[in-house]
């Protein structure tokens, strides 16, 4: 979830809330929906600072203004839901692995094993001056960075065993010191000597999600994650980098069924392939070209602001590299050079798929046609479904593509286990060694 949908012009659409981007009513709502709709988590998305600049362009957007911290968002959806897991964003640039570990165990705990932690390394470079440092670490020491981090999430989660805490009132025994095991680490940048001052966590760890698709971001999830988001332009690269992923964690003494690739799903979803199309065009239109034209300079890092929105982008303003979100990036250069786009088509298409290239737009049967042929041709393991604008785009998936999925056989029809793991068929990790 971003706000009240991941499309940027999402808060201008007549069927979404006021203010939704802090409304916890509202939070809830479409967690419950999600729910309902049998799906494995919901997942809030998150960003360290507000943009600033050309005020006359960041006045017209919702994303990365204004919304709910989401741990501590998450942490209330727990009382209100039952089944769902529940994931968050954190910067593993900009937060301290104790805190975290701390954080995400008491999450785990109070939704009785349904949490899950999505590391970043933090895109926005604009986060730097609001936690005191002069610059924003480059690509590759952040990386280096998030492997330190998760490693002593991991020791700190293990701090006890699962038979630690006796609590047995006869002989006057809380706990078994035996059963501590304290990280004392050392490294290149964190030293956290621990234990931590939580029970090892129902699921043993909160489920690691990543996103990551530069050479550092896949060796990470290899190496770490659980869950991973994947961003594709179309089947061939999908199952590419499917096939990479998964290929790459033997050398971890991983088995591939230990991680699911989730590959980025933008549906607008009507009851008829035009009704879907309209309600498409019609968002579409509600982009002002100034946020269109902001959304670029973050995004591509380049200010193309002196070309008309229906100029075609000149190969040579293209940027080498970024020290953003580099398979994004990547991403958008190449359909500038592929397609020759203009202003306009590209950050209509960046604008339609957040995170992704291709909108999927039609109906139930459209939806999930798409969804199947990926799903069958080893491009995921499922899909991380962002809803347009809420909470009426998961309204039309729960009601319509759900039920086609529950019909093909590929979708569940009720929940089987109790906790996120459960969901995602991960098996519960043993305490490290």
């Amino acid at each position: 979830m971003s706000d009240v949908g991941v499309h940027p012009a999402a808060w201008r659409h007549p069927s979404t809330p006021a203010a939704g981007e802090t409304s916890f009513a509202f939070l809830l709502e479409v967690a419950r929906l999600a729910e309902a709709g049998k799906c494995d988590f919901v997942f809030l998305a998150d960003s360290l600072a507000t943009r600033t600049g050309n005020m006359n362009s960041i006045r017209r957007q919702s994303g990365h203004i204004a919304h709910l911290e989401p741990i501590t968002a998450i942490s209330a959806l727990a009382a209100g839901t039952n089944r769902i897991g529940l994931a968050a964003t954190i910067s593993t640039t900009y937060s301290e692995p104790y805190n975290v570990a701390r954080q995400f165990a008491s999450l785990d705990h109070i939704s009785n094993g349904r949490a899950a932690w999505n590391a970043v390394t933090t895109a926005d470079a604009a986060a730097a001056r609001n936690f005191g440092r002069e610059t924003h670490e480059d690509h590759a020491q952040r990386y280096r960075r998030a492997g330190e981090f998760v490693d002593v999430l991991n020791g700190l989660w293990d701090s006890w065993t699962d038979e630690a805490f006796i609590r047995d009132r006869e002989s006057g025994v809380f706990f078994d010191p035996d059963q501590m095991r304290a990280p004392n680490h050392k490294g290149e940048f964190y030293q956290v000597g621990g234990p931590l001052n939580v029970p090892r966590p129902p699921q043993g760890r909160p489920v690691a999600i990543s996103a990551g698709g530069s050479e550092p971001g896949r060796e990470l999830a290899a190496r770490t994650s659980e869950v991973v988001f994947s961003v594709n332009r179309d089947l061939a690269t999908a199952k590419e980098f499917y096939q990479d992923l998964k290929g790459r964690m033997a050398k971890y003494n991983r088995q591939p069924d230990e991680l699911r690739i989730l590959t980025s799903l933008n549906p607008y979803i009507g009851r008829t392939e035009s009704e879907a199309e309209d309600k498409f065009s019609s968002l579409q239109t509600l982009i002002h070209p100034d946020v269109g034209r902001a959304i670029l300079a973050v995004d591509l890092g380049v200010d193309l602001s002196s070309l008309d929105v229906d100029q075609a982008i000149p190969l040579e303003l293209l940027p080498e590299t970024s020290n953003s979100t580099r398979s994004y990036f990547d991403m958008m250069v190449a359909a500038v050079r592929d397609e020759r786009l203009t202003v306009r088509q590209l950050y209509e298409r960046c604008a339609a798929a957040r995170g992704g290239m291709n909108p999927v737009v039609g109906s139930a049967n459209t939806v999930a046609d798409h969804m199947e042929k990926w799903f069958r041709e080893g491009a995921c393991d499922g899909f991380m479904v962002r809803v347009p604008y809420l909470p009426t785009g998961l309204q039309d998936f729960v009601e319509l593509v759900v039920p086609e999925l529950q019909r093909r056989g590929l979708y569940r029809t009720d929940y089987e286990g109790k906790t996120l793991r459960d969901h995602l068929r991960l098996a519960r990790p043993a305490v490290l060694s």
